[in-house]
């Protein structure tokens, strides 16, 4: 196990060290659609990169996830297999809708899996940065 602060300083080092083996401006909450953002995730079990939608109005955020849902099958050539769940319940409370991929196995934690992490994290968010760049026009006529 390791301290807060050892953890903190861990986490720290994974994140700049994924920012410079892949030095490029992701989308991430630059969607231009309010609380529609890409995120990436990295705890000591998995990691994730995810579209998460985030509106507060559950008409607008639902059909925002019905959009982006009708193109299931483009999306999955873009990633592949993914999740979803359009009523998803953050650690706060707050429901959102949220569409991700996740590979297990790795860890923020342990170096040896890192770049490994770091591989998926290219690979997927970069899927899903090609699918909504081809699709943003569909997705934002809501």
């Amino acid at each position: 196990m390791f301290s807060k602060q050892e953890a903190q300083q861990l986490k720290k080092e994974f994140w700049t060290a994924f920012g410079k083996s892949f030095p490029r401006k992701w989308i991430l909450y630059d969607t231009k659609i309010k609380d529609l953002s890409f995120k990436f995730y990295a705890d000591n079990k998995k990691a994730a990169v995810s579209l998460d939608i985030e509106m507060k109005d559950e008409v607008f955020r639902n059909a925002y996830y019905e959009k982006i849902w009708s193109l299931e099958d483009i999306l999955k050539d873009f990633i592949g297999d993914f999740q979803k769940e359009e009523h998803f319940t953050l650690d706060n409370g707050k429901v959102i809708s949220k569409i991700w991929v996740e590979k297990h196995n790795v860890s923020i934690f342990n170096k040896n899996t890192w770049q490994e992490t770091f591989e998926f994290f290219r690979e997927k968010m970069d899927g899903f940065e090609r699918f909504y760049y081809e699709y943003e026009d569909f997705i934002k006529d809501v």
